[in-house]
């Protein structure tokens, strides 16, 4: 069994009167890609800080590792790395001596460390360029080189995909792939870039106005947004016996009198189509239909506004 790396209870973060982040419950497992999904504002920020240590609760519990303690949860924070805020870096020197500025810092005795990380994040090439000459994408990969160095087993990003172009995007999202693949690295990742997000998480916490809608995993989630064909018809009985004998189909739900999701031949509508109207059953409708993590999304937010 897996496990639980973080797990928050009734976490709150309140600005006087106003709650910015409200009775927060998520889990993140040993190994998970977690996509923290919301838009601009919607507490995301304020949950990781409270989580890395940057921001006091409020109220509630904070658990990283099993640590609930305050001498705990430092402990547990040694194991992590996060990029929350931008990291400083000298302008006038090179990646590899930034990074050996951190490293004695941080006391990391191991000198081939900053080779290694550099490596990891593909700016071993960078050879003497300034830092203040970097693009943003390798600005991006720098500050994940100074969150890896001590080899973290929870790694926790804020936006670090913001602002990129799409060469910048893929070479982070493939950094952090190798992360969770070699070394097992657990990553809670915020974004609002739902369509990347998508390619990353093997897990989804959605939160909205400081409320904590959702926590579900990926396959989960497939499920709920696959593709289907909605059919409407006079006689359901009728069509689900064509639907199970002549078009060979087994995958499929009633949900009232006159309407039938067909998830198999969904790319097919014309041929079950012309099977029903030639079988004597009367067709109100036929149409595609199917969601995605942008879809899903906004759906949440939808319901939760007008609860």
């Amino acid at each position: 069994m897996k496990e639980t790396v973080i797990k928050t209870k009734n976490l709150t973060k309140k600005y006087r009167s106003y709650a910015a982040v409200n009775n927060v419950n998520i889990e993140i497992k040993q190994g998970d890609i977690y996509g923290l999904v919301g838009k601009n504002g919607a507490g995301k920020t304020t949950l990781l800080r409270m989580i890395s240590g940057l921001t006091m609760p409020t109220n509630g519990e904070i658990q990283i590792f099993e640590e609930t303690s305050e001498a705990g949860l430092n402990r547990a924070r040694r194991r992590t790395g996060s990029i929350i805020e931008t990291p400083s870096f000298f302008p006038y020197l090179s990646a590899k001596k930034n990074l050996e500025y951190y490293r004695i810092q941080k006391g990391i005795v191991e000198k081939e460390s900053v080779e290694e990380v550099l490596k990891i994040v593909g700016l071993s090439d960078a050879g003497k360029k300034k830092f203040k000459n970097f693009s943003l994408g390798m600005k991006q990969r720098l500050g994940m080189a100074l969150a890896i160095m001590e080899s973290p087993d929870l790694l926790i990003l804020d936006e670090p995909i913001n602002g990129l172009d799409p060469t910048g995007i893929v070479e982070v999202r493939d950094i952090l792939l190798k992360l969770n693949r070699e070394r097992n690295t657990t990553i809670i990742i915020s974004s609002h870039i739902l369509s990347e997000l998508s390619q990353l998480a093997t897990t989804y916490g959605f939160i909205h106005k400081g409320e904590f809608l959702e926590q579900i995993c990926v396959s989960d989630l497939k499920e709920k947004c696959k593709n289907y064909l909605s059919i409407k018809v006079d006689n359901t009985e009728k069509a689900i016996a064509l639907i199970e004998n002549k078009l060979k189909c087994s995958k499929y739900e009633v949900l009232n009198d006159n309407e039938i999701r067909l998830y198999e031949k969904v790319d097919r509508p014309e041929i079950i189509s012309m099977e029903i109207v030639n079988n004597g059953i009367m067709l109100y409708s036929i149409y595609q239909m199917g969601s995605n993590l942008e879809n899903y999304f906004m759906d949440l937010i939808g319901g939760y506004e007008h609860d």
